[in-house]
């Protein structure tokens, strides 16, 4: 709002700075024709100043003939004065305005004003003219049909490239959307199928569970049988029926809670599917007579255990690993054990893919003990059956490179063996 007032101010100033120069002018214009009239008439009048008083003579009304330098004189002093007046008058209202526009600011301000009055009177004009011939000239109207023309020409180009291109996407559109559908289709099958698989192998494994279930009661029935028999037998056969039903019902606790401390417990496991699972594959591939036995060790976390038989030892593993539906990939664990009458090779497998574990166990003869190698599936297992030989003198066929590892090839004996005798007894 300030700039627009200061703008306001500097054109009226500029518009009253233009009269009073105006008015100058004319009063200059004035005094040289009563300066010529008095030359003609041999007398020189006042002229009138811009305030309305009247310059006097130093002679009077009545003078004499005046000469020409005396009319230049006369001239130059009424233009001085004239000018004077001028600049006294805008530097009063200058110091009025207190903080107004400056000199060059007015001399702008009167340019644009100059500027926008030759702009407008040049709009007018033109507007006038166009009004007169009737508006656009004929060099006009042809440049404007070239263009109406080259507009035309560019829609209708650009209508014929979509509707080309429409007609080939929606061929496109059609195919992309016969294979989507095929696709959808594919997968709604394979769905369906994966469903009826589930539910038939969900029943399948209720049975089991069902069955294992039975076999668990019942064997674990029978163990409290036989340790009720074996208590009363020990207190001397006496027919106390109260200390047999105690006896009897002290078995059937301890037999629900351990199985003669190997881990294998009556009671139900979460992972109990799991191992039946293993089971039932390994049945169906392999036969049923590859397992000696299969459990789920309550000593270790639940994990289900498979003894397998060490003629098979290597294929088992083989589709532990190879399966689709089992894909143990990562072996954690392997080494071995000598329990006196036989030795065993445990392992630890775990699937990445299922987030499962299984172990998986073999026995062998103590007098030779040798299995098969599992560095071809698992090359993680090099150092750990490197170390069962070492340590136990267990020989693992099919091993890239077999070697003591900690103790060296003259090293007498192997000391994890329970019959390992020491071939320097100071040592």
């Amino acid at each position: 709002m300030d700039e627009e007032k200061d703008l306001a101010q500097r054109k009226k100033e500029a518009a009253e700075r233009a009269k009073q120069l105006a008015r100058e002018r004319l009063a200059a214009r004035q005094a040289d024709e009563q300066a010529k009239s008095a030359a003609e008439t041999g007398s020189l009048k006042t002229p009138p100043n811009s305030n309305g008083s009247q310059l006097e003579t130093t002679k009077g009304e009545a003078t004499e003939p005046a000469s020409a330098d005396d009319l230049a004189l006369a001239k130059k002093r009424a233009a001085e004065e004239a000018r004077a007046r001028a600049a006294e008058l805008r530097r009063q209202r200058e110091a009025a305005a207190s903080g107004a526009a400056t000199e060059g600011d007015l001399e702008a301000a009167k340019r644009k004003a100059a500027e926008e009055a030759r702009a407008r009177a040049a709009e007018l004009r033109r507007q006038r003219e166009a009004a007169a011939t009737g508006g656009a000239t004929e060099g006009d109207l042809e440049a404007a049909k070239r263009k109406a023309a080259e507009e035309a020409r560019a829609r209708a180009a650009e209508l014929r490239r979509q509707r080309e291109a429409a007609e080939s996407g929606a061929e496109d559109d059609l195919e992309l959307a016969k294979k989507k559908a095929a696709a959808a289709a594919k997968a709604r099958a394979a769905a369906l199928a994966k469903q009826k698989a589930a539910e038939a192998s969900g029943d399948d494994d209720e049975l089991a569970k069902q069955k294992a279930a039975a076999a668990a009661k019942a064997k674990a029935a029978a163990a409290a049988k036989a340790r009720a028999a074996a208590l009363a037998k020990q207190q001397g056969g006496a027919g106390d029926e109260g200390a047999k039903q105690k006896a009897a019902a002290a078995a059937r606790t301890k037999a629900e809670e351990t199985d003669g401390g190997t881990g294998r417990y009556a009671a139900p496991s979460p992972n109990d599917p799991l191992l039946e699972k293993y089971v039932r594959i390994i049945h169906e591939h392999l036969g049923s007579d590859v397992l000696e036995d299969a459990y789920i060790n309550r000593l270790a976390k639940d994990v289900p255990t498979l003894v397998v038989k060490k003629e098979a030892y290597y294929k088992v593993a083989e589709l532990l690993k190879g399966h689709e539906q089992l894909r143990f990939d990562y072996l954690s664990e392997l080494h071995g054990t000598d329990f006196q009458t036989h030795m065993e090779v445990y392992v630890h497998l775990y699937s990445y893919p299922n987030r499962q574990p299984v172990a998986l166990k073999v026995k062998i003869e103590r007098d030779n003990p040798e299995v098969d190698s599992l560095v071809p599936l698992w090359p993680g297992a090099n150092w750990p059956e490197c170390e069962a030989y070492d340590l136990l003198g267990i020989r693992f066929r099919g091993h890239p490179n077999l070697i003591r590892i900690f103790l060296g090839e003259q090293w007498v004996g192997h000391p994890l063996r329970k019959d390992y005798e020491p071939y320097d007894a100071e040592v």
